[in-house]
């Protein structure tokens, strides 16, 4: 069984801020998960596109099941040291899971609005400089 992987855009400037966030604070241990930008990872193998992954967070569970969004941002909190497990938990409540979804939408659409954002990052894959 291979062991779960966050998935993130590496374009963005915030996603990449994130990542080191998670990496250094929010793993308990680097084993625990694996932490990487889509434009680096093996998305075949994954089972991930680039559409998928330039759209939203993803996460690869050790089973292969693949969670996007503020569900990525979930599955990461259940997997990372107290105490953000009961954050995790707390997201994929009902009413939470719901409002979750809204706050993550926003900050998708206004990435390149917030501290640390680039203007590649209000722009599709596809479109940003190379």
């Amino acid at each position: 069984m291979a062991r779960p992987v966050l998935v993130y855009d590496g374009d963005c400037g915030i996603c990449t801020k994130l990542s080191r966030l998670v990496t250094t604070r929010l793993r308990a241990r680097p084993t625990d998960f694996a932490v990487t930008a889509y434009q680096d990872a093996d998305l075949a193998t994954l089972g991930l596109t680039e559409e998928q992954c330039d759209a939203a967070l993803q996460w690869v569970g050790a089973d292969g099941r693949i969670s996007s969004a503020e569900d990525a941002v979930a599955r990461a909190l259940l997997s990372s040291r107290m105490p953000l497990r009961p954050l995790g938990a707390l997201l994929r409540v009902p009413g939470m899971h719901s409002l979750a979804g809204v706050v993550y939408r926003w900050v998708a659409r206004n990435r390149h609005r917030l501290p640390g954002g680039t203007p590649a990052c209000s722009m599709p894959a596809a479109q940003r400089p190379t």
